[in-house]
């Protein structure tokens, strides 16, 4: 066995940094309120070759965190845009003669925004949400989306510095405060939100809103338009999700002067106001899905479908998905003989402590192969699925390991054709 290996000259590894959904990464970096909870799933097996429900593990479709997701893109051009005063307009036929209520649409409103955040953002990828919430109905959007949220498996943090003694919203901060859902007010927020979130609610304006913003929504807003110049700056930035309007941005003309917010996400709602023209980030989405056929008809509103029960539906095309750029990998140089540890199992370890120390959460899939002179693998693999975290399947896999080379070298193939090795961590 010793022999075998150390004829080995190249060892590849592809690591790909997605982790599994687990309760146990929902906790990272949390406040001392939020107690981890480690999860004990495990399963694994070997196959030779993989089928291809194996690889469909870190490929999940959108829409998977629930069961009211979009599944239907709806062409952009064909959907009507509101003006501030038809927006207007709307509300109040809908809270009037329509026999809406205000805590109503606003219900539905703040479970489109979280059905469309969570159709994009897994919580298992961006769990940590800031929900940045205005004194009016635009921020109470924002209250219900945070508890929504919560429920999805996300854990929401609110700011909502300016706070009103109505009812309504009491009752909604109540309902955040019986769910242990840290309030925070602008004092205790980091100078940099990109360290301690990974999605940003943008809540505080909406259509009614006009002038200037004043303190302290000038200096939050400050704040997220500064996470811009981070992305710029290749620094790691939390994606931005704009309730109906991007704070600051004029109602019909948008980011007048283009040093506004620049949202990665922008939920109209009931339809697109005029400004939504000027969006030009990568997920639009229509929620609300209220508006009755007498209101269509009176505003000609061209509405898109909504897919089954969806409380959201895209507008426009999805972004492309580069594949190659959801992996990460680590190519060794070529070794010499006397660079591999004498112990097989010596080199095994030592190869799993590179992986480690990549800060790698779990690898997907682990591969043990066979190779010619020229390096690639022949048809004859182990493999390890996706199992649990790297340390508990370490043992295991060293047993493996062990079990493969013997069946390698004295039965499968007793010449030298392939007495060169592989191992591949994806």
């Amino acid at each position: 066995m010793r022999g075998v290996l150390g004829k080995s000259r190249k060892m590849i590894c592809s690591l790909l940094s997605q982790a599994p959904v687990s309760p146990a990464n929902y906790y990272r970096s949390s406040p001392s309120i939020y107690k981890p909870k480690p999860s004990n799933r495990f399963s694994w097996g070997f196959l030779a070759p993989i089928p291809s429900p194996a690889i469909r593990v870190f490929c999940s479709k959108p829409g998977e965190v629930g069961g009211l997701m979009a599944s239907s893109v709806q062409n952009q051009g064909s959907i009507s845009y509101l003006t501030q005063r038809e927006a207007a307009e709307v509300d109040e036929t809908l809270m009037g003669p329509l026999g809406f209520s205000v805590d109503q649409l606003m219900e539905l409103a703040g479970l489109s925004v979280a059905t469309s955040i969570a159709e994009v953002y897994k919580p298992s990828e961006y769990n940590r949400v800031l929900a940045i919430c205005g004194p009016g109905n635009n921020g109470g959007d924002g209250l219900v989306a945070a508890r929504h949220l919560y429920h999805f498996g996300y854990k929401p943090f609110v700011c909502y510095p300016k706070r009103t003694q109505k009812p309504l919203y009491s009752g909604l901060v109540t309902q955040l405060e019986s769910l242990s859902i840290p309030f925070l007010s602008v004092d205790e927020l980091p100078m940099d939100l990109s360290k301690d979130f990974d999605i940003l609610v943008d809540a505080m304006f909406g259509f009614s809103f006009h002038g200037a913003p004043r303190p302290p929504f000038d200096d939050l807003i400050k704040k997220l338009i500064n996470l811009h110049y981070y992305e710029q700056a290749q620094r790691k930035s939390p994606v931005i999700v704009s309730v109906d309007i991007p704070s600051g941005w004029h109602v019909e003309e948008g980011d007048v002067g283009g040093d506004g917010i620049k949202p990665d996400m922008l939920v109209s709602l009931t339809a697109p106001k005029l400004c939504a023209k000027k969006f030009s980030g990568p997920h639009h989405f229509l929620g609300g899905r209220f508006v009755p056929p007498a209101i269509a008809e009176k505003y000609k509103l061209q509405l898109p479908q909504y897919p089954g029960m969806s409380m959201c539906v895209r507008i426009g095309k999805p972004p492309q998905i580069d594949i190659s750029a959801l992996r990460e990998n680590y190519i060794s140089p070529e070794f010499l003989e006397e660079q591999v540890e004498a112990d097989p199992l010596d080199q095994f370890r030592k190869w799993f402590d590179d992986a480690m120390a990549a800060n790698l959460k779990e690898p997907n899939a682990m591969a043990l192969s066979t190779t010619g002179k020229d390096g690639k693998p022949h048809g004859f693999e182990i493999r390890a699925l996706r199992a649990t975290a790297l340390n508990g399947i370490l043992k295991k896999i060293w047993e493996l390991f062990k079990l493969w080379l013997n069946f390698l070298k004295n039965f499968a193939f007793p010449s030298t054709k392939y007495d060169n090795h592989a191992c591949y961590f994806r």
